[in-house]
C-alpha cells in the first residue's frame, strides 16, 4: 500500500548529500519548513547550493545553515531582512565565504516553474540593461529588450504544508503555500512536513495544492529528530 509518510525527520532527509541543491520554501515565517531546516542542520550536510527568497529572518530558519557555514551558494530575491535577528549572510558575503546569485522575485518562480515543467528557458524584460543581466542572451522583442533566463531545477525540495493524506497529497495554509508549488514540480526529491495527517479521502479535490504524485515523503512537525 502506498504510503508517503515517514516517522522521523531523520528518515524525511535520508539520502540528502553534502553539495545538494535546495529548493527551500517559505517567504519569511510563512511556509518556512523548521523541522526540516533543523534536520538538516543536525545531519552536518556542506557545500549547499540553496534557491530560496531571502538570506534568513530569524535564528532556527536558513540562518541556521549559514552560521554552520553549510551554504555555499544562495539563489535568493532578497538576501539580507530587516527582520533578521543574525547577520551571517553579510558577514560571509563580504568575507567570500558564498557565493550569491540575486534573482527578481517573479523570474525566480518562473525559473523553478520551468525546470518543473521541462521547458528551456524564457525571455523576460525584467533586468534588462542592468547588472543582473550581465553575461546572458538578450534579444529585442517588440521593440523592448528581454533577457534570456535558464531554468532553477533542485535536487531536494524542502516545503511546509498544513494536512497531508498518506499519499501525499497537501494543503497549505494560504499564503504558506508561497514557492511551494512551483518547488515540488522542479526537484528530484520533495519532502515536505505537515501540521497534521487525515485519512485517505478526507481532503478535498478542490483543496489540494500539491497532489501527491509530486511528493516523496511527508513528516508531521512533531515527529522526532
Amino acid at each position: 500500500m502506498l504510503d508517503r509518510r515517514v516517522e522521523t525527520f531523520a528518515e524525511a532527509i535520508a539520502g540528502i548529500g553534502d553539495g545538494a541543491t535546495i529548493l527551500l520554501g517559505g517567504f519569511g515565517g510563512a511556509g518556512t519548513p523548521l523541522g526540516l531546516i533543523a534536520a538538516i542542520h543536525a545531519a552536518g550536510l556542506r557545500e549547499l547550493t540553496v534557491v530560496c527568497n531571502n538570506g534568513g529572518s530569524a535564528t532556527a530558519d536558513l540562518s541556521l545553515w549559514l552560521a554552520a557555514g553549510q551554504v555555499r551558494k544562495l539563489v535568493c530575491s532578497y538576501p539580507k531582512s530587516k527582520a533578521n535577528t543574525t547577520s551571517s549572510f553579510s558577514d560571509l558575503y563580504r568575507a567570500g565565504k558564498i557565493e550569491l546569485e540575486l534573482v527578481p522575485q517573479g523570474t525566480l518562480v518562473e525559473r523553478i516553474r520551468c525546470a518543473g515543467a521541462g521547458l528551456g528557458g524564457f525571455f523576460t524584460p525584467v533586468g534588462a540593461g542592468t547588472a543582473l543581466a550581465e553575461g546572458k542572451e538578450t534579444r529585442l522583442i517588440g521593440g523592448r529588450e528581454h533577457v534570456f533566463e535558464t531554468p532553477l531545477p533542485g535536487d531536494v525540495a524542502l516545503l511546509r504544508g498544513r494536512q497531508a493524506d498518506r499519499l501525499g497529497n497537501l494543503t497549505y495554509n494560504r499564503t504558506a503555500r508561497n514557492f511551494a508549488p512551483a518547488m515540488a514540480t522542479a526537484a528530484k526529491l520533495v519532502v515536505a512536513e505537515v501540521e497534521e495527517f487525515v485519512e485517505l479521502g478526507a481532503l478535498d479535490p478542490e483543496s489540494v495544492v500539491t497532489p501527491g504524485i509530486f511528493v516523496d515523503r511527508v513528516v508531521r512537525r512533531e515527529a522526532p529528530q
